[in-house]
């Protein structure tokens, strides 16, 4: 059989060889790092055989899918160990996550707690030593069914009715046998640093009328270093929680009464968010965007044609009932269906295409209450919402335009670490989606083409598009490696078919635009969330609530004080005294806990001769200077900053 490598090289091997014999022949090194393997970018067992022609690419701690795989079975070693110290377990399921696995597990009587952690990690370390295979077993339904009915497990029995026979299959290392599709690793000698996280209560399958199950987080390194590094990371992050600096940098809040998961955002909050929203609105005007204005509710008819209803109705607020008989209004859980009732409110020429309608526009959806987190997930949001409307021709121009757009936003905002992911649709489960295969083969060539053109750094997910169409997500890192989806580009041909959106064609003829969904912050929210914690709440000096404080030394200076923030008030330099009867040691440190980028103190040598004398936060003193030089100075370091 041939097998072609990521980097077009062909090579043939005996049918049944396995990819990490594959490795094997290609370098010892590579193969006692392999993890996983992508076949025809199916992620397998490295120890499952490959039958026919295919592409392979492995996959080690070193990238996600490693990683993944990686975590998963670390999973399976801390069901291995439970099971061996609470017996009688029941297991519900234990997936890989971003940063880790958990497992979801009913131990009866027995209560697991955080006390309990270090005897499991050691359990699991004792387990890992033993350098067990992980075997892949495949089982009828029947033998399925008749293991977990002994073991007295209705969890996985309950998960086994909704798969055919013929699909399942078990996973085996040491004593710990699971219900599992895999992949694996090959076995547990890699893993050599263990750490649980935390233990949370999980109802089973995520429905609150279901028992509740004890879920544990952990995360496992092939290194003790880079568990040590990953610690070290959290501590930083805790520092950096942007629920934290919000708090003390008086930006946003969250109040019982008005409800959870609804931010309200404070004088310096809304000032930094305002200043967010004018900075794209101008990029948008340059750019031909017509800013709209639509209600926070709209009737219920509306999403149904939309299809919103069928897909999100289940995670909307529950209608509001009106007087009328019948008649039901629900909060917006998106802004496109009344885009779509823009575009269409008047008949439309192929000329005045493509049509880009904009709006900072809030929406609600009912996230539940163990999901909130902060800003960066919440039940009333605001999108940085654009439609396009264009005609087939020019989709591919708008999007590499739309483009261009969100790469400057992310660069702007110092976000310079970013991939993009191309959502397409699961090929196997089709029913999930809106619309034609004709209009989805379209939209989905028209990003392919569009991100190769610049030549952005791309990866492919299936099944991750939206449910009418697929979508460019930006995937950024922030300043301690995580990663967040922030800005968002979608094609969709099928919110046009459903609203009967049309424009009169050069032959005169009616045709179906096509439209393009764009928000390059994502949520406003959201952003904000991640930009905090990206630069520790000392923000890009253009964007800064307070870019300065003017220090006094004493009360006899304020007057001077008073002059001084007159002027730069001119100067569109925004700032305030602090004229509190303290000292300047604690002015000044008060000044940097607060983030103030500038601060300008003042006293007598100050005031006889018209200065400031300068503080630059992270970088010291610069001296005292002539108020005009100072300008001059600051428009630098907001050009720089």
């Amino acid at each position: 059989m041939k097998i072609t490598f990521p980097d077009g090289a062909v090579r043939e091997y005996e049918v049944g060889t396995t990819p990490m014999q594959i490795a094997t022949t290609i370098s010892e090194g590579l193969a006692r790092n392999v993890l996983s393997a992508s076949v025809d970018g199916d992620v397998r067992d490295a120890n499952r055989p490959v039958y026919e022609d295919a592409s392979i690419q492995f996959h080690t701690w070193n990238d996600d899918a490693g990683k993944t795989t990686f975590w998963h079975s670390s999973a399976h070693l801390l069901a291995e160990a439970i099971e061996a110290l609470y017996p009688g377990t029941k297991f519900g399921i234990g997936p890989a996550i971003e940063q880790g696995f958990y497992y979801d597990i009913d131990t009866g009587d027995a209560i697991i707690g955080t006390g309990d952690f270090k005897k499991i990690e050691d359990k699991m370390l004792e387990l890992a030593r033993e350098k067990n295979a992980f075997n892949r077993i495949d089982v009828s339904k029947d033998e399925a069914v008749a293991h977990f009915t002994e073991k007295g497990d209705e969890y996985k029995l309950e998960l086994l009715e909704g798969l055919d026979d013929g699909t399942i299959t078990f996973y085996q290392q040491g004593q710990f046998t699971d219900l599992c599709r895999g992949p694996h690793i090959p076995s547990t000698a890699p893993i050599k640093a263990i750490k649980l996280m935390k233990v949370a209560g999980a109802y089973w399958r995520g429905d609150e009328k279901r028992k509740q199950l004890t879920r544990i987080y952990g995360i496992t390194f092939p290194k003790k270093k880079e568990l040590t590094q990953y610690l070290e990371l959290l501590e930083e992050a805790k520092k950096r929680d942007h629920r934290k600096l919000g708090k003390e940098l008086d930006l946003f809040m969250f109040s019982e009464k008005v409800g959870a998961g609804l931010p309200i955002w404070l004088p310096k909050g809304t000032a930094l968010r305002t200043r967010l929203e004018n900075f794209l609105k101008k990029e948008q005007i340059k750019r031909g965007y017509q800013p709209v204005i639509t209600p926070h509710i709209a009737k219920k008819e509306l999403y149904i044609t939309s299809g919103h209803y069928e897909k999100y109705g289940e995670d909307s607020f529950q209608p509001i009932t009106t007087p009328k008989e019948g008649e039901e209004f629900f909060l917006k859980p998106m802004n496109c269906p009344h885009h779509c009732e823009i575009y269409g409110n008047r008949p439309k020429s192929y000329k005045e295409l493509p049509v880009r309608i904009a709006e900072f526009g809030t929406v609600y959806r009912y996230e539940q209450t163990g999901e909130l987190h902060g800003l960066t997930r919440v039940r009333g949001f605001t999108q940085d919402d654009a439609h396009i409307f264009c005609t087939p021709d020019q989709v591919k121009d708008e999007f590499l335009a739309v483009l261009d757009l969100t790469m400057h936003v992310i660069k702007k905002l110092g976000f310079d670490n970013f991939t993009a992911q191309i959502s397409l649709r699961d090929p196997e489960n089709k029913e999930k989606y809106i619309g034609s295969d004709e209009n989805w083969d379209k939209a989905e060539r028209a990003i392919i083409e569009a991100t190769a053109e610049v030549g952005l750094e791309t990866t492919t997910e299936l099944g991750e598009a939206a449910f009418y169409g697929p979508k460019l997500d930006f995937m950024i890192k922030d300043a301690l490696g995580r990663r967040w989806q922030l800005g968002t580009i979608q094609v969709d041909y099928n919110l046009p078919e459903r609203f009967e959106l049309e424009y009169i064609g050069s032959d005169n003829k009616p045709h179906r635009p096509v439209m393009i969904h764009r928000a390059p912050f994502g949520s406003m929210e959201r952003f904000i969330g991640v930009l905090i914690e990206h630069c520790a709440g000392k923000f890009p000096l253009w964007l800064t609530p307070d870019q300065f404080a003017i220090l006094p030394i004493s009360d006899k200076y304020i007057d001077y004080a008073k002059e001084l923030e007159a002027k730069l008030s001119v100067e569109d330099i925004r700032g305030f005294i602090d004229d509190r009867t303290e000292s300047i040691g604690k002015k000044i440190r008060d000044t940097e806990l607060m983030k103030i980028p500038i601060m300008l103190i003042v006293g007598d040598k100050e005031a006889d001769s018209g200065q400031v004398s300068v503080r630059i936060q992270g970088e010291g003193d610069k001296g005292s200077m002539k108020l005009e030089d100072f300008i001059s100075l600051f428009r630098t370091m907001e050009e720089t900053n």
